[in-house]
């Protein structure tokens, strides 16, 4: 059986993804994870995954004196990774991007092990692009993102498959909700203390027709007693939240918008727009708006009247549900398994 090195960290958008492939290689491959003292070690330790932890560094955007040692820090971790490689001699390197990814990329091209990246977003990261001409292949979940790389494939995002064909009784029973329709609302994995504030703000007025399911952060939530005002910092069985929205208002990371979108879910993005971004979930949305699958808000735009209007309109929005049923946008797994394969045989 042949042996597969997965990494990526830094935020759950990137380790989640590789969780998904790493289910569907099961009985096929056996699967490692390389990452740091992270968010990715505690899931990989919950999922039962062998765990390798490595330093990685980060580069800081806009501060040119944090990044003066960083070419030493990763000549440091590169050594480090590369005997670790040679401990686990694995067949193949997977990689989910973002700077987790780079010692792990750079130690098996030392090594002779093949590398595979997958890009979530429109515009490629600053790693991946880094990174891309030691890969083998550049997987990527839009298409016009594949035609950057020399060995660019659309792929689509990998998605967990518990995300599909649950149950939405059962699933407002575990959030305590009714019967009527639900608008999921979705900060980020670590919550929009903006959104989070206007959403509160207009949720005795939306909650008298809707439920409002509230994904709000860790340490987030705030006391309220609203009927049918759900808060909750984190869910781990997200296929239990998408099952009870009818609509989402939600940040557009790429795996978040890919999974509402192929769910049908009708969705108003507020893409994250600040120095921390890279502009990433303003081209996502971009993307999704200019294909008719999404309604688009801009963080400077949001107010408590447009959010409401916008509200009610997402839910009686037919042209967009009619749009969202004939989408092809689905889960990638099946793909991205083929092309780990596909270079698997030529090895």
């Amino acid at each position: 059986m042949k042996k597969i090195v997965f990494c990526g960290g830094g935020s759950a958008g990137h380790v989640i993804p590789n969780i998904a492939i790493i289910e569907g290689l099961k009985g096929l491959a056996e699967c490692v994870y390389l990452g740091t003292d992270g968010i990715e070690k505690r899931i990989c330790n919950d999922n039962g995954i062998e765990f390798y932890e490595i330093n990685a560094v980060k580069f800081v955007r806009g501060k040119i004196l944090c990044n003066l040692s960083l070419p030493f820090k990763l000549f440091k971790s590169v050594r480090e990774v590369k005997t670790i490689l040679e401990k686990i001699k694995p067949d193949l390197v997977f990689c989910k991007g973002g700077y987790v990814c780079v010692p792990p990329a750079l130690a098996a091209k030392k090594c002779g092990i093949p590398v595979i990246t997958h890009e979530s977003d429109v515009n490629a990261g600053l790693a991946n692009k880094f990174i891309a001409k030691r890969c083998e292949k550049v997987l990527c979940s839009f298409p016009q993102t594949a035609k950057e790389f020399d060995c660019g494939i659309y792929t689509g995002t990998p998605m967990r498959t518990n995300l599909f064909n649950r149950s939405q009784i059962e699933a407002r029973k575990k959030f305590n909700l009714d019967m009527r329709p639900t608008l999921l609302v979705a900060g980020g994995g670590n919550g929009s203390a903006k959104i989070n504030e206007v959403v509160r703000r207009i949720a005795p007025t939306v909650c008298k027709d809707f439920n409002i399911l509230h994904l709000c952060g860790k340490g987030k939530t705030v006391p309220a007693d609203i009927y049918g005002y759900r808060q909750v910092e984190f869910e781990n069985d997200a296929g239990a939240v998408f099952a009870c929205a009818d609509a989402a208002v939600a940040r557009c990371g790429s795996n978040t918008a890919n999974e509402l979108i192929a769910l049908k879910i009708p969705a108003l993005f507020i893409p994250l727009e600040n120095k921390r971004s890279r502009g990433d979930q303003i081209k996502n949305a971009e993307y999704f708006y200019n294909a008719g699958l999404c309604r688009v808000m801009r963080e400077g735009d949001l107010s408590e009247a447009k959010l409401i209007e916008n509200i009610y309109s997402l839910f009686n929005d037919t042209k967009l549900k009619k749009a969202l049923d004939a989408s092809d946008v689905k889960c990638g797994n099946e793909r991205i398994i083929k092309e780990i394969f596909s270079t698997l045989r030529q090895i």
